[in-house]
This record gives C-alpha cells, sequence and structure tokens, in this order.
C-alpha cells in the first residue's frame, strides 16, 4: 500500500467537523486499501458463494453515498447505478468492472455528498428514507455513512490482505 495520506478527524471539532472529518477518513481508509493494485486484483473476490471483491466495496460505497445523501437529504429523484432493484448486494459482483469507472462513480458521489452536506443549514436537517418510511436528520446519514465506511473497510482489510500481503490500519 502506498504512504498513509488519510486527513485526520479533528481532537477539539464541532460536532459537524467531527462527523464530517471521521467520514472523510474512512472514505481514504477505503481507498488506501485500493491504492497500487490492478484491475484484475481488485476485482479479486474473497472466497466463494461471495462476490465480494475492492472494486465491488466501491460499487458499494458509491450507491450507499448516492442513496443517503442525493435520494434521502437532497430528495433527488436519481436510480441507483448498479443496484436498479435496490438490492445493495448486487454492486458487490465488480466482475466485469474497472477501477475507472467504479472510482470515477465513486469520487462523484463523494462529492455530491460533500456538497450536499455543506450547504445543509444544520444536522437537523431531514430527509425521507422509502425503505425506512422515516424521516431521518443529516445527522443520522453521517453517523450511518461512518458506521457503513467502518465496516466496510474491516472487510477491505481482509481482501487487500489475501491479495499481496498489506494489512493494517
Amino acid at each position: 500500500m502506498t504512504e498513509d495520506a488519510r486527513p485526520s478527524p479533528p481532537l477539539l471539532g464541532s460536532e459537524r467537523e467531527s462527523l464530517r472529518g471521521y467520514l472523510d477518513f474512512h472514505r481514504a481508509t477505503l481507498a488506501m486499501k485500493c491504492a497500487g493494485l490492478t484491475d484484475e486484483e481488485l476485482r479479486r473476490q474473497s472466497m466463494p458463494p461471495s462476490t465480494l471483491s475492492l472494486l465491488g466495496l466501491v460499487r458499494h460505497m458509491a450507491e450507499v453515498e448516492r442513496t443517503w445523501f442525493r435520494k434521502v437529504i437532497a430528495g433527488e429523484d436519481v436510480p441507483l447505478v448498479w443496484s436498479p432493484e435496490g438490492d445493495y448486494q448486487v454492486a458487490y459482483d465488480a466482475t466485469k468492472s474497472t477501477r475507472a469507472e467504479a472510482f470515477t462513480a465513486w469520487e462523484a458521489e463523494v462529492e455530491h455528498a460533500r456538497r450536499i452536506e455543506r450547504e445543509a443549514e444544520s444536522l437537523d436537517v431531514t430527509g425521507y428514507q422509502a425503505r425506512w418510511d422515516e424521516q431521518v436528520s443529516l445527522r443520522l446519514v453521517l453517523l450511518h455513512l461512518i458506521h457503513e465506511y467502518a465496516r466496510h473497510n474491516g472487510h477491505a482489510d481482509f481482501l487487500r490482505e489475501g491479495i499481496d500481503g498489506s494489512a493494517g490500519s
């Protein structure tokens, strides 16, 4: 893996700065776990019957960012890219995907998410989460994304170790 250039979350930041900082740290962690690998290595699946791969995680997180920020908080009527029926597991199957395709989509969704979060008046801004049939706050969305990335970064650590022996935070 490459040198660790992840942003450090603030030690004394406001609630919003801290949430933003931890989310960006976890986004950077996923990118770091994928750094320096070929498309073939990024597509390498964990173990049958799972289709999980590093590239699949990037695709999955693009869908997660798109759903929670654009659809839920911003109320945009945008389709999912790889999970048209709402089955996020479909995005894991990246056997025909490339780094360029997956990372371009993920990075675009991260930028949309950052813009939506920055433009939100407060963490109390709400959006409608259709799967739950509930209103949710931006605060909950940020916490949920931190949880989602942290969980999947654990998967990414094991996947990377299986590819080239690299392990660690």
